[in-house]
């Protein structure tokens, strides 16, 4: 399973930017997609997840300001992000579960410069 992220980049506050993520290999199915992010000198952190029947849960960091969504026909998860912060600068990093087993994208950089 590979994982192809796009869509960082740099952006002032109170922009928005669209990360995506597409899942490529041979499963039939994917449980959970998400995305987690890490700023510098910081720890990975949650940012959102998706189930197979939609069912999402959000960070409150980003609560308001993200939307996840996912089209399982394309095998990709999607990261809507607006009003970003300065806050929000960070490596983001795409996963999903296949059959009980992570998969981890390279990660993509969003820079958010006030």
């Amino acid at each position: 399973v590979q994982l192809q992220a796009s869509g960082g980049g740099s952006v002032q506050a109170g922009g928005s930017l669209r990360l995506s993520c597409a899942a490529s290999g041979k499963f039939f199915t994917i449980s959970n997609m998400g995305w987690y992010r890490q700023a510098p000198g910081k720890q990975r952190e949650l940012v959102a997840w998706i189930r197979t029947g939609g069912n999402t849960n959000i960070a409150d960091s980003v609560k308001g300001r993200c939307t996840i969504s996912r089209d399982n026909a394309k095998s990709t998860v999607y990261l809507q992000m607006d009003s970003l912060k300065s806050e929000d600068t960070a490596v983001y990093y795409c996963y999903v579960m296949i059959y009980g087993l992570e998969y981890w994208g390279n990660g993509t950089l969003v820079t958010v410069s006030s």
